[in-house]
């Protein structure tokens, strides 16, 4: 689950790490009314959207009058903001953050992350503040320093002071910088957050580090812990597809390819997607209806795939274990019955039931092609889209 940087804000606040005083506002009058209780001389007006990049795409205005304030508030708010991470279709700023200026001399880049290859917290930085993580790793991946975190034990001083000794802080700013990234671990593990991003992490004038933004995503299956945390989703900044899928225990990711994909289990689910690319198309979706769907659940998964406008073929690929590949096929000929398919259906099917399955499917009338292996499948449902285009 995603959050806004202005909660992001508030509940690193909650854990001792320094951030800029500000508020958030819902209309230009109220952003001119904080503004004036921060006081100037300088405020920063910020769209508040689930996306990186909102500087470039006009989302973040540095002004020095609280008249300049309400105009950028309202210039934003109800804007559609178009950033590299929202895709061309942008979302619609609902609300700004007012923020109080800063006095920066220097930029930098800091995380908490989980290293999925040694099953620990990593802290990140970089002298690179301000600029794409990703663009920094691929072209001078030199400048990123890591330390992996003991779990038993926890972040130590020792590391914060290596990684601050390697950002070029020097005096009062490395104690500075040591407390702050304690506090962003121990923010991190008591939320039990994915990732905290501090881009740009600022070293003021004065020698203070400060979160100057502030990402935070957290693990959906520990949110059980944290019903405050919970009550901060805000859905609409989600797929719509996405929330449908949650709410019949599917596992669901909108992509940007062509081809729908229903899948069970997320081995098979990434080979899938991994052999339609082999095969000179894209997958429209990451789809894992479970080991123990039931004819229903099918029946949903497939309505959500033929709901997406992007797909112009649905390849359905299952093993049938603890699922029986009747009930596959009863779920599958029931949606494609009520939503009247529309485009091209690969099918392969094996395991348990599996002749009855395909039984089902060619007894069925529907326009519903058979293949024999994965391969075939991948094969078959990018030549029939080329040839429904």
């Amino acid at each position: 689950m995603n959050i806004h940087e202005y909660q992001a804000k508030a509940l690193l606040a909650k854990h001792g790490v320094p951030v800029p005083a500000g508020r958030i506002a819902y209309t230009a009058m109220e952003a001119e009314e904080i503004a004036g209780e921060l006081g100037g001389p300088v405020w920063v007006v910020k769209a508040q959207i689930h996306a990186g990049g909102r500087g470039k795409g006009g989302g973040i205005r540095v002004v020095k009058s609280v008249e300049e304030v309400a105009a950028a508030a309202k210039d934003m708010i109800g804007m559609t903001l178009v950033t590299h991470q929202t895709g061309p279709g942008g979302k619609e700023v609902k609300r700004v953050y007012v923020e109080a200026g800063c006095d920066i001399a220097r930029e930098l880049y800091l995380s908490v992350l989980l290293d999925r290859a040694t099953s620990r917290m990593t802290m990140m930085a970089s002298a690179e503040g301000g600029m794409d993580i990703e663009e920094v790793a691929a072209k001078t991946p030199e400048k990123i320093l890591k330390v992996a975190i003991d779990p038993a034990v926890g972040m130590q001083p020792f590391q914060g002071r290596q990684l601050a000794f390697g950002l070029g802080l020097e005096g009062k700013q490395v104690s500075s910088a040591v407390k702050f990234m304690l506090a962003i671990y121990q923010a991190t593990m008591a939320t039990d957050a994915t990732l905290v991003e501090i881009n740009p992490l600022v070293v003021t004038k004065a020698g203070e580090i400060i979160a100057l933004d502030a990402k935070m995503n957290f693990d959906d299956n520990a949110l059980f812990r944290h019903t405050d945390i919970a009550e901060l989703r805000d859905e609409s900044e989600e797929d719509p597809r996405e929330i449908e899928a949650a709410r019949h225990d599917l596992n669901y990711i909108k992509l940007d390819g062509n081809i729908g994909c229903m899948v069970n289990g997320a081995g098979l689910a990434m080979a899938t997607m991994d052999i339609i690319k082999l095969y000179g198309s894209a997958p429209a979706n990451f789809l894992d209806v479970g080991g123990g769907a039931t004819g229903e659940r099918v029946t949903e998964a497939f309505k959500l795939i033929l709901s997406d406008p992007d797909v112009e073929g649905v390849l359905v690929n299952i093993f049938g274990g603890i699922m029986r590949c009747d009930v596959i096929a009863e779920g599958i000929v029931a949606a494609a019955r009520e939503v009247s398919l529309h485009v091209p259906l690969v099918v392969r099917l094996e395991g348990t039931n599996v002749d009855l399955g395909k039984k089902i499917l060619a007894d069925s009338g529907l326009p519903i092609v058979a293949a024999e292996d994965l391969a075939d499948a991948a094969k078959k449902i990018v030549d029939s889209v080329k040839e429904a285009a």
